[in-house]
């Protein structure tokens, strides 16, 4: 029998201040290498779908397994990406996943992946700024989608936020700020542009799907951490080299992958530019002076998928939740 399990009946499960451990044990072991994570591939979809433009591709496709050692299960996310859904009244980004038994290969589980990928990638931002950010945060945000959504929720979690001021050229902005505001217990505030969202504040997030940059290094104050979550490609840009020019040190959840994306072949960095946040969260680097301006890219893993997942398959037994059917 396999476990159907839907939005709501993920987001019913999950609990972010809970999942930030689970994701820390996860990267943990990722950065000590006791995970199998294959590459993800990534290619275009949608070509001849459009007749006004047949040769273009409408979205992106991504395929993400992977298993953590001594788990019980193993997970695979299916990603769409698709940067016109918006104008559709749709997600931007698309998921469900793949639960199997790790003994077996059975399948265990069928669930929306959406909730877990926000989630689980919130977590990674949350974690940066716990073990990072200069305290209390204040905290700057360019992107008022789904991502700077969960970005801020995990920040508030998991440290100590002060005030959020949160950018977007478009009017989600507002909508993100009134959400946020009513949410958690920090005042939320829509801002007019990204300069003056960043510039007061110590700690930035940068959750966009842009392809140029939408932030400047010299709006920087001394200190400030930069947590970048939005380019997964090489045609992905949110940071601009100035912003590496005065970064003091800079980390990636998946360093390998975070040489992929156009923010780090921008600023042509070398392989051992950019350290393991696995290794800040074991305590063997980080934060030397509170002046340092500290860069994290996050592209994501699967292996956060997989731990996120076992642990809603987990729950869902436990609670009897979800719909189950023979396959």
């Amino acid at each position: 029998m396999v476990r159907i399990l839907d939005a709501t009946q993920v987001k019913s499960l999950l609990d972010i201040g809970e999942l930030l451990s689970v994701i820390e044990t996860a990267m943990v072991k990722q950065g000590s290498g006791e995970v199998v994570r294959p590459e993800r591939p990534h290619f275009p979809v949608g070509e001849g779908l459009d007749p006004e433009r047949p040769d273009k591709a409408l979205g992106t496709g991504l395929t993400m397994p992977a298993y953590i050692h001594g788990s019980d299960y193993y997970a695979t996310k299916l990603v769409g990406f698709f940067e016109d859904n918006p104008t559709r009244d749709l997600p931007t980004i698309t998921a469900q996943i793949v639960v199997n038994e790790a003994d077996t290969g059975l399948p265990v589980a069928v669930m929306d992946g959406s909730h877990v990928t926000g989630m689980r990638t919130g977590c990674i931002g949350g974690l940066a700024a716990r073990e990072l950010a200069n305290k209390p945060v204040t905290l700057g945000v360019i992107g008022a989608g789904t991502q700077a959504r969960w970005q801020t929720r995990a920040i508030a979690a998991a440290t100590d936020v002060e005030r959020v001021r949160i950018y977007s050229p478009s009017n989600s902005r507002f909508s993100c700020a009134n959400e946020l505001n009513e949410e958690l217990n920090v005042p939320v505030e829509a801002i007019d542009s990204a300069r003056d969202a960043v510039e007061p504040a110590n700690t930035v997030v940068t959750a966009t799907s842009a392809e140029s940059p939408v932030l400047n290094g010299d709006w920087l104050s001394p200190g400030t951490l930069v947590i970048a979550v939005g380019a997964f490609s090489p045609e992905m840009q949110e940071l601009d080299q100035r912003t590496f020019d005065r970064a003091n040190k800079v980390f990636a959840d998946v360093p390998g992958e975070a040489h992929e994306t156009g923010d780090v072949i921008a600023a042509d960095l070398t392989d051992d530019a950019i350290g393991s946040l696995a290794t800040v969260l074991e305590g063997t680097s980080g934060r030397d002076s509170e002046g340092e301006i500290i860069v994290v890219e996050s592209v994501g893993s699967a292996v956060f998928d997989a731990a996120t997942a076992a642990s809603v398959v987990e729950l869902a037994e436990a609670e009897d939740v979800g719909t189950l059917v023979d396959l």
